[in-house]
């Protein structure tokens, strides 16, 4: 799926347009290091570009993703997990990807959402 979407560049544009809403937001953006947006914009895409088929750079530099490890220092409430949801698919609607595709990416992230939920305060 990664080469079919365009590859690197449609995944920048996609976790750049998620970013940039993060950023803004109330719940979410004081769950990131003022200094190191680039840093998380590398993380997800990297790992996104991986999930889908393309490079494996995100393994080879950070190791398994260990997703619910990796965010368990967060408090991923489900109020959090909707606002990360919402920024989601809002870019995925800016990025456009093709339905088919735009389909499994979205029932992939709804279902990561979950599962990362760590606190039920």
């Amino acid at each position: 799926m990664w080469a079919q979407l365009g590859g690197t560049e449609t995944f920048e544009r996609l976790v750049r347009a998620f970013y940039r809403r993060v950023r803004e937001d109330e719940v979410l953006a004081s769950m990131y290091p003022e200094a190191d947006w680039e840093g998380a914009i590398w993380r997800l895409r990297t790992f996104f570009e991986q999930y889908w088929g393309g490079p494996t750079t995100y393994s080879e530099q950070r190791g398994h993703p260990r997703l619910r490890m990796r965010h368990a220092p967060f408090p991923v409430t489900p109020e959090a997990k909707e606002h990360w949801l919402a920024h989601m698919h809002a870019a995925l609607d800016e990025v456009e990807l093709p339905p088919m595709h735009d389909a499994a990416f979205r029932d992939y992230i709804e279902r990561a959402a979950l599962a990362m939920v760590n606190r039920f305060e």
